[in-house]
């Protein structure tokens, strides 16, 4: 198991560390400073190693929580958003003051899914990242909770699990540790499981509670799995509160659980796609999931059955096969309304039937 470690996180360059809201607050649940400089000091440690350090930070409604005298999370859209509005700054108040010790400077990075789904932004963000770095400017990220709402509340990142993964593709990070108040996935035994190489297998195990104070759980984080171990990288969850963590994991010790890559690395354009949200998705035949998995070929319009959603050409569509299991994403070359017309069909006669407004491919295979 130990050789495990090593082989995965010996050699990491990168690393995206997420830290949920309830693990930087106190008992008193106010951001706790003497936690938040000690993890200033091991991301310290790990930069004079030479390894870049980002951080998605919660904590912003915590924050705000405690700054007005609120008892527990608003549920009103609006009072979330300006509750959100006060916590942040004091968040990054918070994370100045830790790291000012160490002769680092912080800088602030909000984000919304539609800065991951629009290509352009995606790459500015990985730009903007790169860029402080190189200024030896520590990156601290959050979702932009002030202009989320409910009625696009299938793009938020739940409690930022979501978005460390997604930031994990944007700078094609070598690793992604999100530390919690827990140690690890547990088993039906409540022990911490230490290597997960197949993430099936970890769904089983994934308990439904969630805190007070954040809006994530396990299922986000296998999520956020999904998306990094597909594309070629490791994934730590582990207890932020055990001593020195981050040093420790990276020097290969047995903490949290290790979720094993299940690809070899993946390439920024390929990142991107897995990370888009899909606008619809397309199910597919038994012969098209054996030519999408097995032959690595293109979704072609005759193995397609049926078609789920509005969406233009372009845009990202989930492919799921005729049990419903979610077996690729990717970019479809026509909208919605004009795939339902060709779907079952040969490539010749698609042809026939829109001139010269047909590809041959629905998704192309790269």
């Amino acid at each position: 198991m130990q050789q495990t470690r090593t082989e995965h996180l010996g050699h990491v360059k990168s690393v995206v560390v997420k830290l949920g809201t309830q693990l930087l607050a106190d008992g008193q649940k106010r951001l706790d400073a003497a936690f938040l400089s000690r993890i200033a000091q091991q991301v310290q440690t790990l930069r004079q190693r030479g390894i870049l350090m980002t951080i998605v930070s919660s904590g912003a409604i915590g924050a705000g929580l405690r700054q007005l005298n609120l008892a527990k999370r608003p549920t009103d859209l609006g009072a979330l958003q300006a509750v959100a509005a006060v916590g942040q700054p004091r968040l990054m108040a918070a994370w100045d003051t830790a790291f000012a010790p160490h002769g680092l400077q912080v800088a602030q990075l909000l984000l919304t899914r539609e800065d991951i789904d629009h290509r352009t932004r995606f790459l500015n963000v990985r730009n903007t990242i790169n860029a402080l770095h190189a200024m030896n400017v520590v990156p601290i990220i959050n979702e932009n909770d002030t202009i989320s709402t409910n009625e696009i509340i299938r793009i938020t990142f739940g409690d930022n699990d979501i978005l460390a993964g997604l930031v994990a593709h944007a700078t094609q990070a070598d690793l992604l540790v999100l530390l919690t108040v827990v140690d690890g996935l547990l088993d039906a035994n409540h022990e911490s499981v230490r290597t997960v190489p197949n993430l099936h297998e970890a769904h089983g195990l994934v308990r439904k509670e969630k805190s007070a104070m954040g809006k994530g759980g396990m299922d986000s984080k296998l999520e956020a799995a999904r998306m990094v171990t597909g594309s070629g990288s490791p994934m730590v969850v582990a207890n932020g509160r055990d001593e020195n963590v981050l040093v420790r994991l990276l020097d290969g010790d047995e903490l949290g659980t290790l979720f094993l890559p299940s690809h070899e690395a993946r390439p920024s354009r390929h990142r991107w796609i897995g990370a888009l949200q899909p606008k619809g998705h397309v199910v597919v035949d038994a012969g098209a999931v054996v030519a999408l998995i097995e032959k690595h070929k293109s979704l072609l319009p005759a193995g397609i059955t049926s078609v789920a959603d509005e969406f233009e050409q372009g845009d990202c569509v989930g492919i799921k096969s005729l049990s419903g299991e979610l077996i690729a994403r990717g970019l479809c070359n026509y909208d919605s309304f004009t795939l339902r017309r060709v779907i079952g069909k040969k490539t010749a006669e698609v042809r026939a039937m829109l001139k010269e407004a047909a590809y041959d491919e629905v998704v192309h295979r790269d």
